[in-house]
């Protein structure tokens, strides 16, 4: 089980011993580092961390430099999880043969890893750590977007963005393709544990991080990380992204429980309109053009239906 922390606010949150440093190379208002510290700071447990290649491990560890203050693994870019599931193993099979010299210190296990390194490039790794049952923690940092390699898009961009490798022109509104589903995908192989989570809604995130470490078995946590740089927003702007985010239910928060029970964690008050969220990106502002304005419609009807959805989903507990 693993040691928890009754956080009661914000500020005695913040005053948790940092893991994560705050100097680092990421841009003026990326959402990486946030969601990291908020992540980090949700245990006091020893912790063995690993991250693909991205923009969270090109930023933190430029040698000789680092900003973990942990146990750290950088490995390529589809493997983080593969890495730490070896990290993990190994520490099971150590504990078993009594070669550890403190057998009653058990470290946590979680790897970091951009869309790009999770939906795509990963993918496959991903899925047979889950598939095979290691006790780990895989949380992406979703920027929909390959945002440290040129902005190409990924899998996980969504449909009308425009993208170094799916710009939008005078004859294209730039990605032609929906969001994959990864939380569905994760949640079929039938884990303990998955959850959306927004660096906004941090008492939201931390309550399902701790969940998460303290089930056995491998979780899945799909993170929006509001990208500053290929979003096209105003660095100051990071947490109203993340609230237009949430509050437009285009990245609704919920959580599916061995891969069956299913809880909406976050209900707007006032629902705004998808149309807000999508004013406040250059990576969308061509759909306001009267060519494409028909794909804003769209939008909304495919987000109001996958909200349908999930309501469905929670009264029916599945």
């Amino acid at each position: 089980m693993s040691e928890m922390k009754n956080i009661k606010n914000l500020k005695e949150f913040s005053t948790s011993a940092d893991r994560f440093e705050g100097a680092n190379l990421l841009c003026p208002g990326c959402a990486h580092s946030i969601i990291v510290r908020e992540i980090l700071n949700a245990t006091n447990d020893d912790m063995i961390l690993s991250a693909s290649t991205g923009c969270l491990e090109v930023c933190t560890a430029v040698y000789p430099y680092t900003s973990w203050d942990a146990s750290w693994i950088h490995i390529g870019f589809e493997n983080s999880s593969t890495a730490v599931a070896g990290a993990e193993t190994m520490h099971k099979v150590l504990k078993r043969k009594g070669r550890l010299k403190q057998p009653d210190r058990n470290p946590k296990f979680v790897s970091f890893a951009g869309d790009g390194a999770s939906y795509d490039i990963g993918f496959q790794w991903i899925s047979g750590c889950m598939e095979r049952g290691h006790n780990i923690m895989h949380v992406v940092l979703d920027n929909e977007v390959y945002a440290n390699t040129g902005g190409q898009r990924s899998s996980s961009t969504p449909i009308g963005s425009s993208a170094t490798t799916s710009p939008a022109g005078k004859k294209s509104y730039g990605e032609k393709r929906n969001k994959k589903d990864m939380m569905g995908i994760m949640a079929a192989h039938g884990i303990p544990y998955a959850a959306q989570v927004s660096p906004n809604k941090w008492k939201d995130m931390v309550k399902k991080i701790q969940h998460g470490l303290a089930v056995e078995g491998p979780v899945f946590i799909n993170a929006v990380s509001p990208c500053t740089t290929e979003w096209k927003f105003d660095p100051k702007d990071t947490m109203h992204l993340a609230d237009l985010a949430t509050d437009t239910l285009v990245f609704p928060l919920y959580e599916i429980i061995d891969g069956r029970e299913f809880n909406i964690t976050y209900r707007p008050k006032n629902v705004l309109p998808v149309e807000e969220y999508l004013a406040a990106q250059g990576r969308f502002k061509h759909l306001f053009k009267d060519e494409y304005k028909y794909l804003i419609k769209e939008w909304q009807e495919r987000v109001d239906a996958k909200w349908a959805y999930l309501q469905r989903r929670e009264e029916a507990r599945v």
